[in-house]
């Protein structure tokens, strides 16, 4: 019922924020030029040789002048560390400034290599077959806290500084752990933003099932008002007998009876309207805009009419007053973050959810629909959370391709930019991230056509980023999918 469309634009909203603020490693400040201490400076050098040291180690390339003549060894190869460091901007604008100290350590690698390739933590390494990223920055952690900080042939090495001394050595051994333990600190990011995405599209499904309940509450307070006025001081003869065709609607009498809707809400209380703040206001000002109404004038006039009457009465309320009122998009604004945007979408799957109660699915509505019999006997049959389990891992999925694969998408996207036209670093970002789920979903789900790509992101970039973005958007991406076919990549046109 959560279907891929909403899938996307969730996924894109919380990898806008979690891309916005992502950086695997923290790096330690620079001290102050002539504020900090002879042991605070070196402390500092020490920090950033000990980087270098770990891109030696791993083999990872600097460029000219690197200075590694080791054979790389297998196991450190597949260690990740190192390359995510590469990723930091800030880490590699720091190597930049220190090209003459690239090869301070080449003497003492034979040595260090050999004490590590020896050691027990590197065995241990060398025997797991999945390796998380966790693991390669533990394995580094232990190495350089019990291998590095003892050895002498790196002692040697930082010696020839003639700022040496034990306490900077300590510090700046301290600063590089520091750093590797800040990966756990965006690990927890990212964790928390898959999180995120769970519970964005939970709240959808929780949206399903406040918006299909409302038409309870509002009768029952209907039913209140009219046992109100019968207790007046002075009641009309219509006061004290009223028309019960709304609050006797077999509609609503059936959602009061569904014994699914009745259990998700007793499970899930904030999709309950009743729990929320003002809901008795909400419920007011909704029912008064309900029995103003036209609809509701020619219903209350027209005879007793059965089921299929009644639910076609409140799918004609939900979808021309309740829906576009101020005073539920008021309600939701202050609930959820997420479901004034949910709405569009989740108002139609409970439209659907109405019709199909009583009558046979219309030609527009989303495909799958065509399998459901005619239906008469007043049964509320919900929509499942997802239609299938390929919807249910979509988001995720599709997700961890972004975050995985960003730089080489990000290339894709930058390669037809027309610098002369825009500048790749003033570009909204939001039209970045749009852009790198589109090419993830090209080049990772062979099944969707193009166009069912193509349309859904310009549809996204129309509703969440500049007004030229979906033109640009669309440049771009079909310049990428011509590349992506060339290169083999997909085979799609």
């Amino acid at each position: 019922m959560i279907n891929r469309s909403l899938i996307r634009i969730k996924t894109i909203q919380i990898l806008y924020s979690y891309l916005l603020t992502r950086n695997d490693f923290q790096l330690e400040p620079a001290p102050a030029a002539g504020e900090a201490s002879r042991d605070r400076r070196f402390a500092y050098s020490v920090y950033l040789d000990l980087l270098l040291l770990l891109f030696k180690l791993s083999s990872m390339p600097l460029g000219p002048g690197s200075g590694i003549t080791l054979d790389p060894d297998p196991a450190l190869l597949k260690n990740r560390v190192a390359k995510a460091l590469r990723d930091n901007p800030a880490v590699m604008a720091v190597f930049a400034k220190r090209r003459d100290r690239l090869a301070m350590f080449d003497s003492a690698l034979s040595e260090i290599l050999g004490a590590i390739t020896a050691s027990a933590v590197y065995t241990d390494y060398k025997k797991k077959r999945k390796l998380e990223m966790a693991d390669d920055v533990r394995f580094w952690d232990t190495v350089f806290a019990t291998i590095i900080r003892k050895s002498k042939s790196v002692e040697r090495v930082l010696r020839r500084d003639e700022a040496f001394t034990h306490l900077g050595f300590e510090n700046g051994m301290k600063m590089f752990l520091d750093t590797l333990a800040s990966f756990d600190d965006s690990r927890s990011t990212f964790l928390r933003a898959r999180t995120d995405l769970d519970k964005s599209l939970s709240l959808a499904y929780s949206l399903y099932h406040a918006l299909l309940v409302l038409p309870v509450h509002l009768t029952a307070l209907q039913e209140r008002r009219l046992d109100a006025n019968k207790n007046k001081y002075l009641p009309t003869p219509e006061d004290l007998n009223p028309s019960l065709r709304f609050v006797d609607n077999l509609y609503v009498k059936a959602l009061r009876d569904c014994t699914k809707l009745n259990d998700y809400i007793a499970e899930n209380p904030d999709s309950d309207p009743a729990s929320w703040r003002d809901s008795d206001l909400l419920f007011a000002s909704l029912l008064d805009e309900i029995t103003a109404s036209e609809a509701y004038a020619a219903y209350m006039e027209s005879p007793a009419g059965d089921f299929a009457t009644d639910a076609a009465f409140w799918r004609e309320i939900m979808r021309n007053i309740v829906f576009p009122s101020d005073s539920l998009a008021e309600a939701l604004e202050t609930k959820s973050v997420y479901w004034n945007d949910d709405l569009d979408i989740m108002s139609t799957f409970v439209l659907k959810t109405i019709r199909r109660s009583y009558a046979s699915p219309e030609r527009d509505e989303p495909e799958g629909d065509e399998e459901h019999e005619t239906r008469h006997d007043g049964t509320i049959e919900l929509l499942p959370k997802f239609m299938n389990r390929q919807d249910e891992v979509f988001g995720a999925q599709l997700f961890d391709y972004v975050v995985n694969n960003r730089e080489t998408y990000r290339a894709y996207i930058d390669r037809f930019i027309d610098t002369t036209q825009w500048d790749t670093e003033r570009l909204a970002f939001m039209d970045i991230v749009i852009m790198m789920t589109a090419i993830a979903e090209l080049i990772n789900y062979p099944s969707i056509p193009v166009p069912v790509t193509l349309n859904e992101y310009i549809d996204i970039a129309n509703d969440y980023s500049t007004n030229r973005s979906g033109q640009f958007i669309h440049g771009i991406l079909s310049s990428v999918i011509r590349l992506l076919n060339e290169e083999g990549i997909i085979e799609k046109k």
